[in-house]
């Protein structure tokens, strides 16, 4: 008796509807996770991130702005911290140059969210 592949079988734990969706939050939360544990890595940790986030995200434009969530996240926490000091001016500069570096910072990030998501067939 030849035995079968675990895919051919047809119970309810293989028929699921797949999602052609994607997610916008789980890939915000794979990007972000994996660049803090892939911050070692120069270039190819935030391009790996990117592509798992991607992939997660499916579309092309969820991916690109999942990639940018943390960098706006991060500018905005520098102008929340300024202007609670009461220094309302700084935090506005410093927010500012926050975001660009950080936008700079995030190329490799975008690029792979987007290599994730263009390499991504809908499912």
């Amino acid at each position: 008796m030849a035995t079968s592949h675990p895919a051919d079988r047809s119970d309810a734990r293989y028929d699921r509807p797949a999602r052609a969706e994607g997610s916008f939050g789980e890939a915000v939360a794979w990007m972000v996770g994996l660049s803090i544990l892939l911050m070692w890595i120069p270039v190819v940790g935030p391009l790996v991130a990117g592509f798992v986030g991607g992939r997660r995200a499916v579309t092309v434009g969820k991916a690109v702005g999942a990639a940018l969530v943390p960098a706006i996240l991060l500018a905005v926490l520098a102008v929340v911290l300024f202007v609670a000091f009461g220094l309302e001016i700084v935090g506005f500069v410093a927010g500012a140059g926050v975001l660009i570096f950080m936008l700079v910072e995030s190329i490799p990030l975008i690029a792979g969210a987007w290599l994730g998501a263009a390499l991504t067939s809908p499912r």
